[in-house]
């Protein structure tokens, strides 16, 4: 769900359907996900999306939230998940729409999301679920990943807030 989507890219599982059995394409109402900049010595966690939306590319880890689930519950949950890491969820970063149309102009994905700065308590990297690679990349190195502009601006953001 960029982040989202993760986090700034941040998608879900491949069927299409949350947990609770609604379905992410042509949603009838803009479903909840949440993203996680994870910083490491230096360097941004990426991954590479295994499912739609954005299939292939690289984003920041990330997904829907499950009901009864905090967002920072929900972010913990994804992190583990896509990275196998676990995290401490700090501040939030960025709130925002991450809308995907079809061909024909329809609404064909439609997340809120929220992405948060994390930190790496315990684990170690590695894809699982819905990441099929994962790396660590440094600031200067970014543009090769064909990032989203905004998955740019939420890790410029993370950046600052963590320097601050």
């Amino acid at each position: 769900m960029t982040g989202g989507m993760g986090g700034a890219d941040t998608s879900g599982a491949s069927s299409g359907a949350d947990s609770q059995g609604r379905s992410r394409r042509y949603p009838e109402r803009p479903i909840a996900g949440v993203g996680g900049v994870i910083l490491i010595d230096g360097k941004v966690l990426l991954i590479r999306r295994r499912f739609e939306p954005n299939a292939g590319r690289w984003s920041l880890p990330g997904g829907t939230l499950e009901v009864g689930e905090t967002l920072q519950e929900g972010t913990a949950r994804e992190m583990k998940e896509e990275t196998g890491l676990d995290v401490e969820v700090g501040p939030v970063i960025d709130v925002f729409d991450r809308i995907i149309r079809d061909a024909d102009g329809r609404v064909q994905f439609h997340f809120v999301l929220v992405d948060f700065l994390c930190r790496a308590v315990g684990g170690t990297p590695a894809p699982s679920s819905d990441a099929s690679d994962l790396t660590l990349a440094v600031r200067s190195d970014l543009a090769r990943y064909d990032l989203t502009a905004k998955t740019l601006e939420v890790i410029e953001k993370a950046w600052h807030l963590a320097s601050g």
